[in-house]
Protein backbone atom coordinates (compact mmCIF):
# COMPACT_ATOMS: atom_id res chain seq x y z
CA UNK A 1 0.00 0.00 0.00
CA UNK A 2 1.37 3.38 -1.02
CA UNK A 3 1.85 5.97 1.71
CA UNK A 4 0.25 9.39 1.38
CA UNK A 5 2.33 12.04 -0.34
CA UNK A 6 2.61 15.78 0.19
CA UNK A 7 3.73 17.56 -2.98
CA UNK A 8 5.82 20.72 -2.63
CA UNK A 9 5.71 23.24 -5.46
CA UNK A 10 6.84 26.80 -6.23
CA UNK A 11 3.33 28.32 -5.86
CA UNK A 12 3.03 29.07 -9.59
CA UNK A 13 0.04 27.87 -11.61
CA UNK A 14 2.33 25.90 -13.93
CA UNK A 15 3.93 24.38 -10.86
CA UNK A 16 0.51 23.28 -9.61
CA UNK A 17 -0.32 21.74 -13.00
CA UNK A 18 3.02 19.91 -12.88
CA UNK A 19 2.02 18.49 -9.50
CA UNK A 20 -1.22 17.23 -11.01
CA UNK A 21 0.73 15.60 -13.85
CA UNK A 22 3.07 13.87 -11.37
CA UNK A 23 0.12 12.69 -9.25
CA UNK A 24 -1.48 11.03 -12.30
CA UNK A 25 1.70 9.78 -13.93
CA UNK A 26 3.06 8.14 -10.79
CA UNK A 27 -0.37 7.15 -9.44
CA UNK A 28 0.31 8.89 -6.16
CA UNK A 29 -2.03 9.09 -3.22
CA UNK A 30 -1.77 12.83 -2.55
CA UNK A 31 -3.17 14.30 0.63
CA UNK A 32 -1.79 17.83 0.24
CA UNK A 33 0.00 20.20 -2.11
CA UNK A 34 1.97 22.98 -0.45
CA UNK A 35 4.44 25.74 -1.16
CA UNK A 36 7.80 25.25 0.64
CA UNK A 37 7.82 26.71 4.14
CA UNK A 38 4.13 26.08 4.83
CA UNK A 39 3.51 23.72 7.73
CA UNK A 40 1.96 20.44 6.61
CA UNK A 41 -0.98 18.99 8.52
CA UNK A 42 -0.12 15.29 8.16
CA UNK A 43 3.24 14.52 9.75
CA UNK A 44 3.21 10.99 8.36
CA UNK A 45 2.96 12.06 4.70
CA UNK A 46 6.11 11.84 2.61
CA UNK A 47 7.26 15.12 1.11
CA UNK A 48 8.00 15.16 -2.62
CA UNK A 49 9.44 18.29 -4.21
CA UNK A 50 8.01 18.84 -7.68
CA UNK A 51 10.03 20.96 -10.13
CA UNK A 52 7.89 23.03 -12.47
CA UNK A 53 7.89 21.61 -15.98
CA UNK A 54 6.14 23.69 -18.63
CA UNK A 55 5.70 20.73 -21.00
CA UNK A 56 3.99 18.62 -18.32
CA UNK A 57 1.87 21.58 -17.24
CA UNK A 58 0.66 22.13 -20.83
CA UNK A 59 -0.20 18.44 -21.24
CA UNK A 60 -2.39 18.54 -18.14
CA UNK A 61 -4.10 21.79 -19.13
CA UNK A 62 -4.74 20.68 -22.72
CA UNK A 63 -6.17 17.41 -21.45
CA UNK A 64 -8.41 19.34 -19.06
CA UNK A 65 -9.62 21.63 -21.85
CA UNK A 66 -10.95 18.62 -23.79
CA UNK A 67 -13.69 18.24 -21.18
CA UNK A 68 -13.88 21.52 -19.27
CA UNK A 69 -15.67 24.54 -20.69
CA UNK A 70 -14.47 28.14 -20.35
CA UNK A 71 -16.31 28.69 -17.06
CA UNK A 72 -14.78 25.59 -15.55
CA UNK A 73 -11.28 26.62 -16.64
CA UNK A 74 -11.75 30.11 -15.18
CA UNK A 75 -13.10 28.68 -11.94
CA UNK A 76 -9.96 26.58 -11.45
CA UNK A 77 -7.62 29.50 -12.16
CA UNK A 78 -9.58 31.92 -9.97
CA UNK A 79 -9.62 29.38 -7.14
CA UNK A 80 -5.84 28.99 -7.45
CA UNK A 81 -5.45 32.78 -7.09
CA UNK A 82 -7.38 32.68 -3.82
CA UNK A 83 -4.32 31.23 -2.04
CA UNK A 84 -6.65 29.62 0.49
CA UNK A 85 -5.29 26.73 2.58
CA UNK A 86 -5.63 23.33 0.81
CA UNK A 87 -7.19 24.91 -2.30
CA UNK A 88 -4.50 23.13 -4.36
CA UNK A 89 -5.82 19.79 -3.15
CA UNK A 90 -9.36 20.81 -4.10
CA UNK A 91 -8.07 21.68 -7.58
CA UNK A 92 -6.36 18.28 -7.86
CA UNK A 93 -9.63 16.56 -6.90
CA UNK A 94 -11.44 18.73 -9.46
CA UNK A 95 -9.09 17.49 -12.19
CA UNK A 96 -9.39 13.90 -11.01
CA UNK A 97 -13.19 14.10 -11.11
CA UNK A 98 -13.09 15.68 -14.58
CA UNK A 99 -10.80 13.02 -16.04
CA UNK A 100 -12.77 10.23 -14.37
CA UNK A 101 -16.15 11.38 -15.73
CA UNK A 102 -14.66 12.65 -19.03
CA UNK A 103 -17.16 15.49 -18.95
CA UNK A 104 -17.48 19.10 -17.89
CA UNK A 105 -18.25 19.02 -14.16
CA UNK A 106 -18.91 22.72 -13.58
CA UNK A 107 -22.19 22.86 -11.68
CA UNK A 108 -21.93 19.37 -10.21
CA UNK A 109 -22.30 20.67 -6.66
CA UNK A 110 -22.96 17.22 -5.23
CA UNK A 111 -19.18 16.94 -5.32
CA UNK A 112 -17.74 18.96 -2.41
CA UNK A 113 -14.58 19.87 -4.32
CA UNK A 114 -16.53 21.23 -7.31
CA UNK A 115 -18.67 23.25 -4.91
CA UNK A 116 -15.60 24.61 -3.10
CA UNK A 117 -13.95 25.64 -6.38
CA UNK A 118 -17.12 27.40 -7.58
CA UNK A 119 -17.64 29.25 -4.29
CA UNK A 120 -14.01 30.30 -4.09
CA UNK A 121 -13.91 31.47 -7.71
CA UNK A 122 -16.98 33.62 -7.06
CA UNK A 123 -15.27 35.31 -4.09
CA UNK A 124 -12.13 35.98 -6.14
CA UNK A 125 -14.21 37.39 -9.00
CA UNK A 126 -15.99 39.71 -6.59
CA UNK A 127 -12.64 40.93 -5.25
CA UNK A 128 -11.41 41.48 -8.82
CA UNK A 129 -14.34 43.75 -9.69
CA UNK A 130 -13.99 45.71 -6.47
CA UNK A 131 -10.31 46.31 -7.13
CA UNK A 132 -11.15 47.53 -10.62
CA UNK A 133 -13.68 49.93 -9.12
CA UNK A 134 -11.79 51.18 -6.06
CA UNK A 135 -8.16 51.48 -7.20
CA UNK A 136 -7.10 55.14 -7.10
CA UNK A 137 -3.91 56.35 -8.80
CA UNK A 138 -1.66 59.08 -7.47
CA UNK A 139 0.90 60.92 -9.58
CA UNK A 140 4.52 60.41 -8.50
CA UNK A 141 7.38 62.85 -8.97
CA UNK A 142 8.54 60.62 -11.85
CA UNK A 143 5.18 61.31 -13.57
CA UNK A 144 4.07 57.72 -13.18
CA UNK A 145 0.62 57.03 -11.76
CA UNK A 146 0.89 54.79 -8.72
CA UNK A 147 -1.67 52.79 -6.75
CA UNK A 148 -1.12 50.36 -3.91
CA UNK A 149 -3.52 47.54 -3.06
CA UNK A 150 -3.76 44.81 -0.41
CA UNK A 151 -6.52 42.50 -1.67
CA UNK A 152 -7.63 39.39 0.18
CA UNK A 153 -6.84 37.33 -2.92
CA UNK A 154 -4.12 37.57 -5.58
CA UNK A 155 -6.23 39.41 -8.17
CA UNK A 156 -3.43 41.45 -9.75
CA UNK A 157 -3.16 39.05 -12.75
CA UNK A 158 -6.94 39.41 -13.26
CA UNK A 159 -7.13 43.22 -13.27
CA UNK A 160 -4.23 43.76 -15.68
CA UNK A 161 -6.43 43.69 -18.81
CA UNK A 162 -8.89 46.21 -17.36
CA UNK A 163 -6.23 48.80 -16.53
CA UNK A 164 -4.07 48.37 -19.64
CA UNK A 165 -7.22 48.97 -21.70
CA UNK A 166 -8.62 51.85 -19.66
CA UNK A 167 -5.34 53.67 -18.98
CA UNK A 168 -3.38 52.80 -22.11
CA UNK A 169 -2.15 56.41 -22.55
CA UNK A 170 -0.50 56.63 -19.12
CA UNK A 171 2.43 55.01 -17.37
CA UNK A 172 1.22 53.39 -14.19
CA UNK A 173 2.10 50.99 -11.41
CA UNK A 174 -0.33 48.94 -9.36
CA UNK A 175 1.53 47.41 -6.42
CA UNK A 176 0.31 44.65 -4.13
CA UNK A 177 1.86 45.49 -0.75
CA UNK A 178 0.68 42.22 0.76
CA UNK A 179 2.39 40.02 -1.86
CA UNK A 180 5.29 42.38 -2.59
CA UNK A 181 4.99 42.55 -6.37
CA UNK A 182 3.28 44.82 -8.84
CA UNK A 183 2.48 45.62 -12.46
CA UNK A 184 4.25 48.41 -14.33
CA UNK A 185 2.70 49.61 -17.60
CA UNK A 186 5.15 51.51 -19.85
CA UNK A 187 2.64 52.54 -22.57
CA UNK A 188 3.39 49.34 -24.47
CA UNK A 189 2.91 46.41 -22.11
CA UNK A 190 2.58 45.54 -18.44
CA UNK A 191 5.37 43.70 -16.66
CA UNK A 192 5.87 42.34 -13.15
CA UNK A 193 8.09 44.42 -10.86
CA UNK A 194 9.22 44.41 -7.23
CA UNK A 195 9.92 47.53 -5.17
CA UNK A 196 11.66 47.84 -1.82
CA UNK A 197 9.88 50.58 0.11
CA UNK A 198 12.06 52.17 2.78
CA UNK A 199 9.08 53.25 4.90
CA UNK A 200 5.36 52.88 5.29
CA UNK A 201 3.52 54.44 2.33
CA UNK A 202 0.80 55.65 4.66
CA UNK A 203 3.20 58.01 6.41
CA UNK A 204 2.86 61.63 5.34
CA UNK A 205 6.63 62.16 5.00
CA UNK A 206 6.88 59.14 2.69
CA UNK A 207 4.03 60.47 0.57
CA UNK A 208 5.81 63.83 0.28
CA UNK A 209 9.00 62.09 -0.85
CA UNK A 210 7.31 59.97 -3.52
CA UNK A 211 4.27 61.84 -4.81
CA UNK A 212 4.07 65.04 -6.83
CA UNK A 213 3.13 68.14 -4.83
CA UNK A 214 0.17 68.86 -7.11
CA UNK A 215 -1.15 65.35 -6.48
CA UNK A 216 -1.04 65.77 -2.71
CA UNK A 217 -2.86 69.11 -2.95
CA UNK A 218 -5.45 67.62 -5.29
CA UNK A 219 -6.14 64.79 -2.82
CA UNK A 220 -6.71 67.32 -0.05
CA UNK A 221 -8.99 69.41 -2.27
CA UNK A 222 -11.02 66.36 -3.31
CA UNK A 223 -11.52 65.33 0.32
CA UNK A 224 -12.75 68.82 1.22
CA UNK A 225 -15.12 68.83 -1.75
CA UNK A 226 -16.52 65.43 -0.75
CA UNK A 227 -17.09 66.61 2.82
CA UNK A 228 -18.73 69.84 1.66
CA UNK A 229 -21.17 68.11 -0.71
CA UNK A 230 -22.19 65.31 1.66
CA UNK A 231 -25.69 65.74 3.06
CA UNK A 232 -25.59 64.07 6.45
CA UNK A 233 -29.38 63.65 6.71
CA UNK A 234 -29.35 61.51 3.57
CA UNK A 235 -26.51 59.21 4.59
CA UNK A 236 -27.59 55.54 4.55
CA UNK A 237 -24.67 53.88 6.32
CA UNK A 238 -25.97 50.35 5.90
CA UNK A 239 -26.49 50.72 2.14
CA UNK A 240 -23.18 52.53 1.77
CA UNK A 241 -21.25 49.73 3.51
CA UNK A 242 -23.01 47.18 1.32
CA UNK A 243 -21.66 48.82 -1.85
CA UNK A 244 -18.35 50.10 -0.44
CA UNK A 245 -17.16 47.79 2.39
CA UNK A 246 -15.04 49.52 5.01
CA UNK A 247 -11.91 47.55 4.17
CA UNK A 248 -11.80 49.34 0.78
CA UNK A 249 -11.96 52.84 2.26
CA UNK A 250 -8.17 53.07 2.47
CA UNK A 251 -8.06 53.27 -1.35
CA UNK A 252 -10.43 56.25 -1.51
CA UNK A 253 -9.15 59.78 -1.00
CA UNK A 254 -12.46 60.98 0.41
CA UNK A 255 -12.38 58.25 3.07
CA UNK A 256 -8.72 58.37 3.98
CA UNK A 257 -8.05 60.43 7.12
CA UNK A 258 -4.44 60.89 6.06
CA UNK A 259 -5.49 63.17 3.19
CA UNK A 260 -5.87 66.37 5.22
Amino acid sequence: MNSAKCLLYDRTFKGLLTCIFVAFDEKLEVNNILAPGIHKTDIFAENIEVITDETKAKRVWHGFQKFANHRSQNAVYYAYLSELPKIELDILRYFQHTFKTKANIHGDFTNKHVLKIAQTAKKVGREQHRMEAFVRFQLTKDKIYFANIEPDFNVLPLIEKHFTSRYSDQQWIIYDLKRKFGLYYDLQKAQIIQINFSKNLSLSEEKTRIFDTSEIEFQKLWKKYFEATTIESRINTRLHLQHVPKRYWRYLSEKNPLHK
